[in-house]
């Protein structure tokens, strides 16, 4: 591995340099790693109950300290403030879930068959590397350790370079919990190094959340040396307008959705598919609601839209919208980057978005959002599945009993009828086709990291 010279943390409302990370070098990156897999030995002897009350007290510190972190976050991606408090928030709700669950979703489970007694025992599979964006800094890496830790396992946390302040203050607030020294560390190495990391032998699996390219790489090195991944990677979801929709309804849920995190979501909604005959009137009520939007300082309250968290999103935001208006798409609102300090770019609406255009086919991180319209509800559904991602959609409409037929047709991990995609502790998330694979949350992400292991008494 080389290393780079210093880790930055960037403002990206005012450009300045808010703190420099040496970066581990490789020995002490791998010697991190050897301390994670020694603590894995006393932290798996725990009691379950031992472990939850762990969790238990992750989830009040976070509460206690949740203004100095979402202050951070704010500082560190340019997330809102009040988007910041409640993303803290999240994760501590998915520390008392855990906390309060694991026991009974890692208890052994009886299976009846030829043997005189046998069962399936839940053991922990040891060091979790967990390679994180900058995007959700606190939830991201919660929403992976939560469960990794309340079974068992040992998590090593590969953060985001420009959120390092967030990943060192995770780690503080993992030990002062009570988690045993070394048992959720934090490893600064560059991103382009981090995919070597799965192949210590220390390690012995590894979860992304990130790009599809990121996803490869990781997926390619863990494949070398037989290790299991999870993958949570791109999304371009679909929020499908069917033609009997409360339209106003619809439109101010497409605002809230694009924009959400200043439209850097995975599964925020990007696509939006609109029948025909109410587009006029869909078109027209979204770009009120994008245009009432404030877009300012994250710090400040009354902002609703923050800057995108570095240059080079803003860049690529930028060339797909440029790209897609000369494509033939149209321009109702927004599309040029804010004249002022930062990276900030408006709620821009692109109509008249067809597949082949670059909002279509590729992921938009940013407040821009693309309407396509559809002839009717199965060409609408064939429109949002004419994607190389799956992670999420989202149906709007006045009929319920006919929207659930329709949940089977659409190819995503998460479908939602009139409400917008988001994770909760209690369900799976997860993606199909390019969004990746595997699950987190819920009883199936604890499992994703353990060894379901046959006894048989004879």
């Amino acid at each position: 591995m080389q290393s780079v010279n210093v880790l930055q943390s960037v403002n990206p409302a005012t450009g300045a340099v808010l703190a420099e990370y040496p970066p581990h070098t490789p020995a002490e990156a791998r010697a991190r790693l050897e301390r994670c897999g020694e603590a894995f030995a006393r932290w798996s002897a725990e009691p379950v109950a031992e472990r939850a009350a762990v969790l238990a007290r992750a989830g009040e510190l976070l509460r206690a300290r949740r203004e100095e972190l979402a202050r951070l976050a704010t500082l560190e991606m340019g997330k809102t403030i009040g988007s910041a408090e409640a993303e803290v928030e999240k994760c501590a709700l998915a520390c008392e879930y855990y906390a309060k669950h694991a026991s009974g979703m890692l208890a052994p489970e009886k299976v009846a068959g030829e043997a005189g007694y046998s069962y399936v025992r839940f053991d922990p599979l040891g060091v979790l590397l967990a390679i994180m964006p900058w995007n959700f800094p606190y939830w991201q890496a919660f929403r992976a350790a939560a469960p990794a830790l309340a079974a068992g396992n040992t998590v090593a946390l590969k953060h985001a370079s420009n959120v390092s302040g967030c990943a060192l203050a995770m780690e503080r607030l993992w030990r002062d919990a009570g988690l045993p020294e070394h048992a959720f560390a934090v490893l600064l190495v560059p991103g382009a190094e981090a995919s070597e990391l799965v192949a210590h032998p220390a390690v012995a699996a590894a979860t992304l959340t990130g790009s599809e390219a990121a996803g490869a790489a990781l997926a390619a090195a863990a494949g070398r040396v037989l290790k299991k991944v999870v993958l949570e990677l791109g999304g371009s979801d679909a929020f499908i307008v069917l033609a009997d929709a409360d339209v106003a309804f619809a439109a101010a849920q497409a605002a809230a959705a694009r924009t959400v995190n200043n439209g850097q979501s995975c599964i925020a909604a990007k696509r939006f598919i609109v029948v025909e005959t109410i587009a006029d009137a869909f078109e027209a009520a979204f770009a009120r609601a994008l245009s009432a939007l404030r877009v300012g300082d994250p710090l400040d309250r009354a902002s609703d839209v923050g800057p995108l968290a570095r240059p080079d999103v803003l860049a690529d935001v930028e060339r797909q919208t440029t790209a897609t208006l000369a494509a033939g798409a149209g321009l109702a609102l927004g599309g040029r980057r804010l004249e002022r300090p930062g990276n900030y770019f408006p709620p821009t609406l692109l109509t008249g978005v067809e597949p082949g255009m670059a909002a279509f086919d590729e992921e938009t991180f940013g407040p821009l959002a693309a309407v396509t319209r559809a002839r009717d509800t199965a060409d609408a559904i064939s429109l949002a599945n004419r994607s190389r991602y799956g992670l999420g959609a989202s149906v709007w409409t006045a009929d319920l009993r006919a929207a659930r037929e329709l949940v089977g047709s659409l190819e995503a991990g998460s479908v939602f009828l009139n409400a917008t995609v988001r994770s909760d502790p209690r369900l799976p998330f997860g993606g199909v086709k390019r969004s990746g694979h595997g699950r987190e949350l819920g009883s199936f992400g604890i499992r994703e990291f353990l060894n379901a292991k046959t006894v048989w008494i004879a």
